[in-house]
């Protein structure tokens, strides 16, 4: 009754291909962010970065993001624990708009 399509080769879900020799970041499962320049990839979303820099965060508070860094180099990042990549150039930080102001409270 309905046709059956079989994929003949396994795609990945994200195509990384542009991104190739750029910078990018990614943030993993736990919280941790890396920046570095995307060397490869595979279907799985297991990534290659080189001249990498991890983000350090705040000791007092898990969640924020400090101004440090520390150099980690060549890194493989497995796709399991991958949990946002995006692109440095032409992205920048704001505000988060859904919290309100101390003196608003």
């Amino acid at each position: 009754m309905f046709p059956v399509v079989q994929a003949t080769k396994k795609d990945t879900v994200l195509d990384l291909n542009k991104y190739l020799d750029k910078a990018v970041c990614v943030r993993f499962q736990g919280g941790r962010e890396v920046t570095g320049i995307l060397r490869g990839f595979d279907q799985l979303i297991n990534l290659v970065l080189d001249e990498s820099k991890e983000t350090l965060r705040d000791p007092l508070d898990p969640y924020r993001l400090t101004d440090e860094t520390r150099e980690l180099g060549l890194v493989i990042c497995r796709g399991t624990q991958v949990s946002l990549i995006s692109p440095v150039e032409g992205t920048e930080e704001i505000a988060n708009p859904f919290i309100q102001a101390e003196d608003e409270a």
